[in-house]
């Protein structure tokens, strides 16, 4: 299992979402979250989420506060019987939310102060169909949990692109870009250079747990798509954003950049896009949530909680025995409208929580 600190032995939930008041008691192996559709599955795992990494996948702060509430709180005992708690405050306009570790509070976890955990839940199939935003959010996301620093280079990116793209808009004062160009590339430059290492370690992991998931021959690959050359992408975008920024002007908006870059997955040499089935796409992701899962305990040498909401639903019986071996070193957290189906695969070594 996890190591010691690691594990969530207990989660007592106010005031947050559906929950009012609740706890709950946790294995350090298996547990299965069962109910029916709106029974709060999917928000005890948001609230554990919120807890390792510090923010919702499906909400804003304020939309996490039980309605007509003056606060939200989650505490987490570990098994090493340290406490974590967040809580969340309406403050004027805005929500003040602040974690407490270690008796120490913190405003936001940092990748030190945040506990490993990988997420799976069904909208995630889009990030192989929808826009590239999804695609490049997912290698973000996983780079901010095992580069020390990166989310705070994709922020200060943000930032001077918003900046740049007032000028463009006429919304600031006019003036030079070219301090925004020189900064907006240098940020640019290791953005995507820690995206194509982070494609380089995966995309070798990826077939090979794509074959072993699926019991296919059929490859799997990884392609970074940009307008810009790679191997020299800072001041191939000093350049571009130089050479375009007429363009940019009336257009209104910064056109260049890793904003625009794109994730490609093949499978047998044809975009997933064009080509893969429905169930194809569920295996793909779901690799991708396994190799998600082996560079986070890999970089971060602690083994990752595993969230998964409904995560065998359309998955026949072989592809859910080989999930179910993956599982078994985890602390993992699976929903489901049936025990049945899961339980089964556990040889009822998996904790039952039941919600009405």
């Amino acid at each position: 299992m996890g190591i010691d600190g690691q594990i969530i032995a207990s989660l007592s939930i106010n005031n947050y979402r559906s929950y009012h008041s609740e706890s709950f008691e946790f294995n350090d192996g298996v547990n299965i979250i069962v109910g029916p559709n709106a029974s709060g599955k999917s928000n005890l795992l948001e609230a554990i989420l919120m807890l390792c990494l510090g923010n919702s996948y499906r909400a804003r702060d304020n939309e996490l506060i039980t309605f007509n509430k003056s606060f939200s709180r989650l505490e987490a005992t570990m098994s090493d019987n340290t406490v974590r708690i967040m809580t969340l405050t309406p403050k004027d306009d805005t929500v003040e939310k602040q974690f407490k570790i270690h008796g120490q509070t913190f405003k936001r976890l940092s990748i030190n102060k945040s506990l490993p955990s990988v997420l799976f839940e069904p909208s995630h199939l889009l990030v192989l169909n929808g826009s590239p935003s999804l695609r490049r959010k997912y290698l973000d996301d996983l780079l901010s949990q095992t580069i020390s620093g990166y989310s705070g280079i994709c922020r200060q990116y943000q930032r001077c692109l918003a900046q740049r793209n007032a000028i463009l808009k006429g919304r600031s004062s006019p003036g030079s870009l070219f301090a925004w160009n020189v900064r907006l590339s240098e940020l640019g430059g290791r953005i995507v250079e820690q995206r194509l290492s982070l494609l380089e370690a995966i995309a070798d992991r990826v077939k090979t747990q794509y074959r072993r998931l699926s019991n296919t021959g059929h490859d799997v690959k990884l392609e970074y798509q940009s307008e810009l050359n790679t191997n020299s992408y800072a001041s191939q975008l000093l350049r571009k954003l130089e050479t375009t920024e007429d363009e940019d002007y009336r257009r209104g908006f910064t056109y260049h950049g890793p904003h625009r870059d794109d994730l490609i997955v093949h499978i047998n040499d044809h975009p997933v896009q064009q080509s893969a089935s429905r169930g194809e796409c569920r295996t793909i992701m779901l690799v991708f949530k396994v190799v998600e899962a082996e560079i986070i305990e890999k970089s971060r040498e602690a083994k990752p909680l595993l969230l998964l909401d409904d995560v065998f639903s359309e998955l026949d019986g072989a592809r859910r025995q080989a999930l179910t071996e993956f599982f078994q070193p985890y602390q993992t957290f699976i929903t489901t409208t049936d025990a049945d189906i899961i339980q089964h695969h556990f040889a009822n070594k998996a904790a039952i929580i039941s919600l009405a």
